[in-house]
């Protein structure tokens, strides 16, 4: 029996000029094909799936009615770009997605020239493209710019600004809407539930669009009822909000339906000025198991499809994440002073238990980093204990308030960094490079590095325990294995240790790369550090480190410029000690997507590239 090849009219687009060639009735077959190869191709690489599935059908028609990559199209975050790559040429190459020198997980300039800015954080759509249509016009050129963001990424204030920033404008800007009624958690907020229940009501599209075709025909009647409707929008809809913005809104129309899409687009090709499309879409369209669980089906691991996800027989250890939900948990049963806060993620912060346990002291603020530093600094104002679970990398958006809000006020807020360092199959955009560096420059503000997962829980309690603003940073995955307490108790504030006593050459780690230290101090004889506190840094220990080693070694899973060694450096330099000292870290570029021990490796950052540069740098005349 010949088998026939699912892929049949997927394989013969190499790029949306073959797609725009298609006759208009076979784009369904089209994302039917799209969805699956969708689906085999993150199955077996990992990947982000529910966004994309739920974008399939749209992708398609905007690639179909606009003329890419001349017309510019903007994805917001960019979780659901898959089937953008699959169509512009990147087919063949899906089996590299997220893995060293292959395809990223998000758009890039670098990339493709489809790829029309690169995105990776929320809510930057709409900025981008009203930059790019206002470009056009003062070049002179016809193009379209679109900007397609979902109503999770439209709880950010920076879409708002951009908005209001973009009705003034007199430039083709498209807006679209892709409402699927979550984010990467459920989305929150008074604007994202007034969307949901009545934007996407189906009563009013339905009797928008029955009052045109009936209406129409009687002059009178229709004007009679276009009054009633401009009276009853703040009533009915909130249609208002982005006409009010100086847009001109249609919608809601189903993002599934291909032949509705491109219909809508090809009329709004036309229109002048900025336009607001609402499209309605379901995360996971198609595969019956992520339409159920979306959220575990966000951005799994490989699978079987046939299948679905299965829980791992063998018991895993636990991770920098599960650790600090099980603090977080612990020490609000212990002090009811305690709230956490979350910018949407939930989920990925390891904060769903103390939702479930604490639902009245769990503020989920939307995607919205800056709101939530200052929600937590007027929390601490008024004697509560906010602990911000937060990326290092979303932390960089919200780094005024940060300052001007929390440190200079000195108010005891924690911040708990997770995916501190190198982030693996994420990239550069999701890498927590830069936290030390900025953080440590700031006065009032502490940063704590542990080594492993008991010493995260304990440095949090520590953490907890101060009372003015700290920061505990950790990164993603598990440690090394360390059993982890059941207490809630502290270590010493701005203290490290001494783990390995060697000769020679002293090893200052900050954080987990402790373990490597370790294994390349067994074939280096060397003395190793837990520093533990990037800031302040225990200096005491430091000068009696440095004044029984001939060299020092920093190591910090970091950017180097500014960061742990440096602050090494400028003690010994107001103590006026002169010592060799080499400096490892992060180096001066941004870290490419890969397996994180590869990137690791990469930089010299594991056991044997730390024995290697530190036998180059000090044994080498040996």
């Amino acid at each position: 029996m010949l088998m026939t090849n699912p892929y049949a009219l997927l394989q013969t687009i190499q790029s949306p000029a073959d797609l725009r060639h298609l006759p208009r009735e076979q784009l369904g077959h089209l994302a039917t094909e799209l969805r699956a190869y969708l689906l085999e191709s993150v199955a077996k690489t990992g990947g982000h799936l529910s966004s994309n599935l739920g974008t399939v059908e749209l992708t398609v028609a905007l690639h179909y009615v606009f003329n890419t990559p001349h017309d510019r199209v903007v994805w917001d975050v960019g979780h659901q770009t898959y089937p953008h790559k699959i169509l512009t040429g990147r087919r063949d190459r899906m089996a590299t997605l997220r893995q060293w020198g292959g395809l990223s997980g998000f758009p890039r300039r670098d990339e493709s020239e489809f790829d029309a800015f690169g995105t990776a954080h929320s809510s930057t759509s709409i900025s981008a493209a009203l930059g790019m249509a206002l470009a056009a016009k003062i070049k002179g050129e016809e193009r379209h710019a679109i900007a397609v963001i979902g109503d999770g990424a439209m709880t950010a204030g920076m879409a708002f600004e951009a908005l209001n920033n973009a009705g003034v404008m007199d430039c083709n800007l498209l807006v679209i809407l892709n409402d699927n009624d979550m984010s990467i958690s459920p989305p929150v907020g008074a604007l994202n539930r007034h969307l949901a229940k009545l934007l996407s009501g189906q009563f009013y599209a339905a009797a928008k669009n029955a009052s045109k075709t009936v209406l129409k025909g009687a002059p009178p009647l229709w004007e009679l009822a276009k009054r009633f409707e401009e009276s009853a929008k703040g009533m009915v809809k909130p249609i208002t909000l982005f006409e009010k913005f100086g847009f001109n809104y249609v919608g809601p129309i189903d993002g599934h339906d291909v032949d509705t899409l491109v219909s809508v687009l090809e009329n709004i090709k036309h229109l002048k000025g900025p336009q607001f499309l609402h499209v309605v879409t379901k995360k996971g369209q198609g595969y019956k198991l992520a339409e159920v669980d979306p959220i575990a089906y966000h951005g799994p691991g490989k699978f079987d499809p046939a299948v679905g996800l299965q829980k791992s027989s063998t018991q895993a250890r636990p991770t920098f994440t599960q650790v600090f939900g099980d603090w977080l948990c612990d020490m609000a049963a212990a002090d009811d002073r305690l709230v956490a806060i979350t910018p949407a993620m939930r989920e990925g912060s390891g904060m769903v238990a103390f939702h479930q346990r604490f639902p009245e002291r769990y503020f989920d603020v939307g995607i919205a980093e800056q709101h939530a530093v200052t929600f937590a600094a007027g929390l601490a104002c008024e004697g509560l204990k906010p602990v911000v679970a937060i990326y290092s990398t979303f932390l960089q958006r919200a780094y005024d308030q940060l300052i001007h809000d929390v440190a200079i006020q000195n108010l005891p807020v924690v911040f708990a960094l997770d995916r501190a360092g190198l982030v693996g199959a994420d990239g550069a955009t999701h890498a927590g490079a830069y936290d030390i560096p900025y953080l440590r420059c700031i006065p009032n503000i502490s940063v704590a590095c542990p080594a492993d997962e008991n010493e995260c829980r304990l440095l949090l309690s520590t953490a907890y325990a101060q009372n003015h603003p700290v920061a505990v940073r950790y990164p993603r995955g598990a440690g090394a294995g360390v059993p982890v307490t059941c207490t809630l108790d502290a270590l010493p504030f701005g203290k490290g240790e001494i783990r390995r006593s060697g000769e020679r050459v002293a090893i200052l780690a900050f954080g987990t790369l402790l373990y490597p230290a370790l294994q390349a101090a067994e074939a280096l004889n060397a003395t190793v550090v837990n520093m533990r506190w990037a800031k302040p840094l225990d200096v005491e220990l430091l000068l009696q480190v440095a004044a029984s080693h001939d060299a020092l070694v920093t190591l910090e899973e970091g950017a180097v410029m500014g960061g742990a060694g440096s602050a090494v450096l400028e003690a010994l330099a107001a103590a006026a000690v002169l010592k060799p000292v080499l400096q490892l870290g992060l180096s001066d570029v941004f870290t490419e997507h890969g397996d994180p021990a590869k990137l690791l490796a990469l930089q010299g950052l594991d056991a044997v590239g730390i024995e290697a540069a530190v036998r180059q740098r000090f044994f080498a005349a040996v």
